[in-house]
């Protein structure tokens, strides 16, 4: 196949890689429709009505461009949390945010540290700019916190990657101990504190704001994709020092967010009690995928997320099996890279008629496989 002759040595040496494989690509290469969407850690409940309404205002005045300083999500932002708009950055969702955080750190060759199975996408960006990942096995299906900053110190890594709660597993860790790992880290460390279920997690687990605040190697990403709803806006921010917070400027794509998706973000963040609504039928949702999955004779794992993870109790070829088997009844889920991790199944929480036709499914899918 013919290409372009002087893209990049970098460039011409990484594989094509998809990070994640979506639900509409299983469709059109199985001819199989999605009947539940439950697979990709998106909220099935949808947005406020009051987003929906400000989404329809905005889009007749989607001929302009946002405003490239995103002032009104910053002021709405430094209101909510109790910082200034000079400790926040606005990007298109966490995964745009860690983009521009690999390119300010990292150059070829540069020691990255992350978990072994952790979220893809940062190894994604990480191999996109040259580095070279060093990665560590989980610890009782939750991230190590000994294990990444005893890497962090033997590479003198630049740059280490941690989510709380975590993603593929749906684990956590408190903030207590969160905070210590994030002091115990050399000075010239940036820690990328991923922070994308905050809203779904016990309060235990999220370190205050001002515990980190005021820490320059420390950046939190947050998301409107996950409790609020509004995966498809791509609306997302950091949460730093001053410093760190003038770097993003020099970098990032000034008129990267949509108005559309700056005008949900905002109404999204006003209407709380909306959200506190959603928060209930997160976790009711995840009690009925436990339900489901012990109902089966499979194990459901703690989570802090809008996803379970669920241990298949044998191996990855079992659970990708499982996972294959429930999308030829029209239920798209997903599961962990690497083993171990990749004994489990992740589903996704979602409205009662998904949990349904996974009640339905599963069982079938399971007595095929024997």
């Amino acid at each position: 196949m013919s290409s372009f002759s002087r893209f990049t040595p970098l460039v011409s040496s990484l594989p094509s890689t998809v990070p994640f494989v979506g639900p509409e690509a299983i469709e059109r290469n199985r001819g199989i429709s999605v009947k539940a969407r439950i697979g990709a850690n998106e909220n099935g409940f949808g947005p406020a009505p009051s987003v929906i309404a400000a989404i329809h205002e905005a889009a007749t005045e989607t001929w302009k461009y946002n405003d490239p300083e995103n002032f009104d999500l910053k002021d709405a932002l430094a209101r909510h949390l109790g910082i200034g708009r000079e400790n926040l950055a606005i990007g298109e969702g966490v995964d745009g945010l860690l983009g521009l955080i690999v390119r300010m750190v990292v150059e070829p060759g540069t020691p990255v540290v992350t978990s072994l199975g952790g979220y893809p996408t940062f190894n994604f960006h990480v191999a996109g700019f040259g580095g070279r990942l060093v990665t560590v096995p989980y610890a009782g299906d939750r991230e190590d916190l000994d294990g990444l900053l005893e890497a962090a110190k033997r590479e003198k890594a630049p740059l280490v990657y941690f989510a709380n709660p975590d993603n593929p597993m749906g684990s956590w860790w408190e903030a207590g101990a969160i905070v210590e790992f994030a002091r115990a880290l050399p000075s010239d460390c940036l820690l990328v504190l991923d922070e994308a279920y905050s809203e779904t997690a016990p309060a235990s687990a999220i370190p205050s704001i001002a515990d980190l605040i005021e820490m320059p190697n420390v950046i939190r990403t947050r998301t409107f994709s996950k409790a609020y709803g509004l995966a498809g806006a791509r609306v997302g921010y950091v949460i730093g020092t001053p410093g760190t917070v003038v770097a993003f400027d020099k970098i990032r794509n000034h008129f990267g967010m949509s108005r559309i998706g700056t005008a949900a973000a905002l109404a999204a963040l006003k209407d709380q009690a909306y959200l506190q609504e959603v928060i209930v039928r997160i976790k009711a949702s995840r009690e009925r995928i436990g339900a489901i999955a012990r109902d089966n004779g499979l194990q459901p794992l703690p989570s802090a997320t809008n996803f379970v993870a669920i241990d298949c109790g044998r191996d990855g070829a079992y659970a990708r099996a499982i996972v294959d088997g429930l999308m030829e009844h029209g239920v798209f889920i997903r599961m962990p890279g690497v083993a171990p991790l990749n004994r489990c199944i992740r589903i996704s929480v979602g409205p009662e008629a998904d949990m349904a036709l996974l009640a339905e499914s599963l069982p079938k899918v399971l007595k095929a496989l024997g």
